[in-house]
């Protein structure tokens, strides 16, 4: 499976598998029903299967009910719960991301073939500062997981690899200023200066950008947060290293 938690709520504890599902696939039934039935014998826990779809048609099959066995008498039905497209709505709004920002990591996955995806990505990358680096930590890795290989995937690991601080909008100040957010951006203005240099070194060499021993040192020898502003935003369309010095 891709993906086991141990629930705890105020009622019940129980265990959540969660399957990123891309197309229909005949053999799967028989492997979820094993999970499931494994899972609830090995941890004496009740189990639910959350199947997560890019597609309205795969989510339709793996709505089921899936059966397992002979067509005249099968002995068991797998009924997972389904989230796609259809019943996910599009979160592109920061106060809305920041509000339910579990939502917003599943809206991610289930539209990653929405031509809306950079904006759905771009405000749950923001509602993260809002949540503690535990949850933070847990909700990129399954983002990542959950849009695999798509365009989009490598959008979400180019964000996450710019540091936080430089998401600028009133909502993230905001929340950056109600504290909501260990590591939040304060303490020297030299330290942040260094974790922004850091990052914009980071972009060019996540975009395949070459990085001279001049470009790097230059960069990282910068302490002026509002010029590494600037090259930030360079850094990301450039092709050469160099132009993000121009200007």
């Amino acid at each position: 499976m891709d993906t086991l938690l141990r629930i705890a709520t105020a009622s019940e504890v129980f265990l959540l598998l969660v399957e990123a599902q891309g197309k229909p696939d005949a053999l799967k039934p028989g492997a979820w029903a094993y999970y499931l039935a494994h899972l609830q014998e090995k941890y004496d826990l009740p189990a639910v299967l959350l199947v997560v779809c890019n597609e309205e048609s795969t989510a339709a099959w793996a709505a089921g009910p899936l059966h397992i066995g002979m067509s005249q008498w099968p002995c068991l039905t797998v009924r997972p719960l389904v989230l796609g497209p259809d019943n996910v709505p599009v979160v592109t709004d920061v106060v809305d991301a920041a509000n339910d920002v579990p939502l917003a990591a599943l809206s991610a996955i289930t539209h990653v073939k929405d031509p809306r995806i950079d904006a759905i990505l771009k405000a749950l990358a923001e509602a993260l500062l809002g949540i503690d680096k535990a949850d933070r930590e847990l909700l990129i890795e399954l983002t990542e997981l959950g849009l695999g290989r798509y365009p989009a995937g490598e959008t979400w690991r180019q964000l996450m690899s710019v540091p936080l601080e430089y998401f600028r909008s009133e909502t993230s100040q905001r929340l950056r200023a109600e504290g909501r957010v260990e590591g939040r951006a304060e303490g020297r203005a030299e330290g942040r200066a260094e974790r922004a240099a850091e990052g914009v070194v980071q972009v060019l060499e996540l975009r395949g950008v070459v990085v001279s021993d001049d470009v790097r040192e230059r960069v990282l020898g910068c302490v002026d947060e509002r010029r590494l502003e600037e090259w930030m935003a360079k850094a990301v369309v450039v092709a050469v290293a160099e132009e993000i010095f121009e200007g």
